[in-house]
């Protein structure tokens, strides 16, 4: 049996999130709904345009998000990533160990220069757009491999943001063949439609091929399902996503989410709840899900699990939940469980 359920492999970066008008995010030149990456001059320049505006700071990144939520449910985490030596990267180190998850920053010397850091700018229709400013982050590469700990893993899990860079992508590949000769089960996430349509090949890499081994789990939502498979038809999506990866979670917002294994395709609706910022959900969604299949759950009882703390994520504003609010996530689960 591992000793992780989770081991994941993606970017650190501190999350500054700002409530912000359609208008002012015109203004700032910020594209609506997508991740967009940033130099040092961009950051300064938006940071002026939200200059006295409430900013909450939270660790981020999004398979930071994605460890910190299945071990706040309970399950054993351990996160590769990459900061810098400063009060950032401090505050990220912190905020990983805080939550129970173990991590290469405990054992390695971390850089000069900026950790990564993210505007997160949330409009009032809930929508979150992003501007990336990787700092440290973008330099990650295999030194920030544990190869013992992958291979006592249950899920080696790559953050599809990676594929942005060439040492990140490498990385979590060299990760991947690893975790595949030790019989890892391997995940995971599309991330953002910027990553599909400019970072394809590394993403392609990353969900493998039948020389290269497909993965075990697929994390997407619609739209990124939509662009990858460049149609619009559920039916076809479906199909196309099938085959590539022995599990698919297909998460469609207010629609629930659609769960594929081979020929079987299980739905399962969204939580009850209004939306305000979608932020984290999808990275919620997966640590949440990856909790329940490591934990001897099934596929509907995990994305039900999912569903519901993603649910949450949307209903509040920040990328991730009080440990409370989980907690109570976790007794409704054994309530749901007891009843189905």
């Amino acid at each position: 049996m591992g000793h992780h359920d989770l081991y994941a492999i993606g970017n650190a970066l501190v999350d500054s999130e700002y409530e912000v008008s359609d208008a002012q995010l015109q203004a700032a030149g910020v594209e609506k709904r997508h991740m967009t990456l940033i130099d040092a001059q961009r950051r300064a320049e938006l940071l002026h345009h939200v200059q006295g505006a409430h900013a909450r700071r939270t660790g981020g990144g999004s398979a930071g998000n994605t460890v910190v939520a299945l071990a706040q449910l309970g399950g054993r985490a351990f996160y590769s990533c990459r900061v810098a030596d400063d009060e950032l990267g401090q505050f990220y180190t912190q905020d990983l160990l805080s939550h129970g998850v173990a991590t290469n920053l405990t054992h390695t010397r971390a850089p000069q220069g900026q950790t990564g850091s993210c505007m997160v700018m949330v409009t009032p229709d809930a929508e979150r757009s992003m501007s990336t400013f990787l700092g440290a982050t973008a330099e990650i590469d295999a030194t920030a491999l544990h190869p013992h700990d992958i291979a006592k893993s249950k899920v080696y899990y790559m953050e599809g943001y990676l594929a942005a860079s060439p040492t990140g992508l490498d990385a979590a590949l060299q990760g991947r063949a690893l975790a595949r000769a030790a019989g890892v089960a391997l995940a995971t996430t599309l991330s953002d439609m910027s990553m599909i349509n400019f970072c394809r090949p590394g993403l392609e890499a990353m969900v493998g091929s039948p020389e290269t081994g497909t993965l075990d789990y697929l994390f997407c939502n619609e739209e990124e399902a939509q662009v990858w498979c460049g149609s619009q038809d559920l039916a076809l999506i479906c199909q196309q996503l099938s085959q590539r990866a022995r599990v698919v979670c297909l998460t469609r917002s207010a629609k629930g989410c659609v769960v594929l294994e081979g020929a079987q395709q299980i739905e399962v609706p969204a939580a009850q709840v209004k939306a305000i910022d979608t932020n984290g959900a999808g990275d919620m969604f997966a640590g949440a899900f990856l909790y329940a299949v490591t934990h001897g759950h099934n596929l509907a009882q995990a994305a039900w699990l999912a569903n519901q703390c993603a649910g949450q994520v949307v209903a509040q504003y920040g990328n991730r939940l009080g440990q409370g609010a989980v907690d109570q996530l976790k007794a409704e689960f054994e309530r749901y469980l007891a009843a189905v």
